[in-house]
């Protein structure tokens, strides 16, 4: 996978679900409504746990039960969101997203997972525009997700500079997000900046597990500046620990 091809950070949160009945018994004092919301809640777990699990149809009926109970429950239009664009419906995945956002213009979980997948459809300028609605929201608890994703988006755009800017706007709000922090380190080396890039690199090492992509970065870092030990250090970590990777392969090949 190449620096441009990267997988998205955080395809949406999903809940987990402790055991609980499809529908709620009825409690004295309760109204019609609030027992629609509580099916509607039960069904949108459920749903979001059967995404986690499979299998796909026992989601998409528990999705739409809860729709059954309140036709605008954000929350399950979010999750069918999700669920479409897994199994390639892509038309009803973005209605489903836009049905979510109908309901809720400030839900910061929506407008991420939202704007996930218009950049996944290449509509990168769309999909930015979600991630920024998202961090505008005061009440969004991880405007650091929202702006790494605006990189990973921008990244894919060939827009560095914007990239680097979502990175370094993540960073001041966690400093310690391990993409926008590889992503940054690969950002430096290439401009030839191999000093920022090591820096960054070392925070994202003393934090994350390495990946054979990240072992392979540190070796184009340490080869600019110089250090024939740490080479040799992550050669092998990368010969060891990924030895079936493209990286291996190319570093086996002396492409690396």
């Amino acid at each position: 996978m190449s620096e441009r091809r990267r997988r998205y950070w955080l395809l949406g949160t999903l809940m987990l679900v402790a055991a609980c009945q499809s529908q709620p018994s009825t409690e004295p004092g309760v109204s019609r409504e609030e027992e629609r919301e509580k099916i509607a809640a039960v069904n949108t777990q459920l749903g979001i746990e059967f995404i986690r699990t499979g299998p796909n149809e026992l989601a998409l009926k528990k999705l739409q039960k809860a729709l059954e109970a309140v036709p605008n429950y954000p929350d399950a239009h979010n999750a069918l969101g999700l669920l479409y664009n897994r199994m390639g419906e892509y038309d009803k995945a973005d209605a489903s997203f836009r049905a979510a956002l109908r309901a809720s213009p400030n839900n910061g979980l929506a407008l991420n997972n939202y704007g996930q997948f218009l950049c996944q459809q290449k509509r990168y300028a769309e999909g930015q525009s979600r991630f920024l609605a998202a961090v505008k929201n005061p009440l969004y608890e991880s405007p650091e997700i929202a702006y790494t994703n605006a990189g990973l988006c921008a990244l894919e755009a060939s827009d560095d500079k914007a990239a680097e800017d979502y990175f370094r706007a993540a960073l001041e709000r966690n400093p310690d997000v391990p993409p926008a922090l590889i992503s940054l380190a690969s950002l430096s080396l290439n401009r030839g900046d191999a000093a920022s890039a090591a820096q960054f690199f070392k925070r994202y090492s003393d934090d994350a597990k390495h990946t054979a992509r990240s072992l392979a970065l540190g070796i184009r870092i340490e080869r600019a500046l110089g250090h024939p030990d740490q080479i040799s250090s992550y050669e092998m970590m990368l010969r060891n620990q990924f030895p079936d990777s493209r990286e291996a392969g190319q570093l086996q090949r002396g492409e690396l």
